[in-house]
């Protein structure tokens, strides 16, 4: 992580709308757990766009993908719940299938003019390697491009998608967008005081973490670590783009 770094604290969030969107269950708890459960007890309604289903998130195959689909949902309801998302919505589609187009694009669009987000977290869909050496899913890439376009310019634009307009959904301006597993953050949000809330909400991911205390302690570690360049315990990084 490098350049200047804007810490963000969140502190008066109440009447602030926020969407995050994101490609399977467990993502929006990984990227930003901490400071989703920091904006919810300031009082901001958040909510959640689920863009597939997990349902090929088992490399043993030990369950049939509708087995997985289900119990992912259950698993990501409980996740959300104990974070204090308002409601998770599922778009329902294949896991490993997602390619960005109007069609999808559109999907985050509706969701955008529905619920009038203020601010909307996404991955940064620039990168394909990341700061820890991992291949960022061709999943994330796509839904974190289609919610950063959708953003801007598609939701405002009066003329795009007129079958949403006449459907009564009318245009709407989203003021930021976060995006997680960035390799160029510009701002930090201190998670010290919702780490254990972040940890807890992946703890619900049973069927993707068995064995919870390695993947809380891979929280951690990260979260130590990015709390370092702001001088604070724990933290979570972010590219903001603020939009006009």
């Amino acid at each position: 992580m490098a350049g200047a770094l804007e810490l963000e604290a969140f502190e008066a969030a109440a009447g602030q709308s926020v969407l995050v969107v994101f490609a399977h269950p467990d993502d929006a708890e990984f990227g930003c757990g901490g400071t989703i459960a920091l904006l919810a007890a300031a009082g901001a309604t958040v909510f959640y766009a689920v863009a597939t289903s997990g349902d090929k998130g088992d490399d043993e195959g030990s369950r049939t993908p509708a087995e997985l689909a289900g119990l992912r949902k259950t698993e990501q309801r409980s996740a959300a719940a104990e974070l204090g998302v308002s409601d998770v919505f599922f778009l329902d589609r294949e896991d490993g299938s997602l390619f960005y187009g109007p069609e999808l694009r559109g999907e985050v669009v509706r969701l955008i003019r529905q619920l009038k987000p203020d601010m909307v977290f996404t991955f940064d869909p620039t990168v394909v390697f990341d700061e820890y050496g991992e291949v960022n899913h061709a999943d994330h890439r796509a839904i974190g491009l289609a919610a950063v376009d959708a953003c801007h310019p598609f939701a405002r634009g009066a003329l795009c998608y007129p079958e949403q307009i006449s459907q009564g959904l009318a245009p709407h301006r989203v003021r930021e967008i976060f995006l997680w597993s960035t390799n160029a953050p510009n701002c930090l949000v201190e998670i010290t005081k919702t780490l254990v809330k972040k940890s807890s909400a992946l703890a619900m991911h049973k069927s993707q973490f068995p064995d919870p205390h390695s993947v809380q302690q891979t929280v951690i570690d990260r979260a130590r670590s990015a709390g370092r360049l702001a001088g604070v315990e724990y933290a979570e990084p972010f590219r903001r783009i603020r939009l006009r």
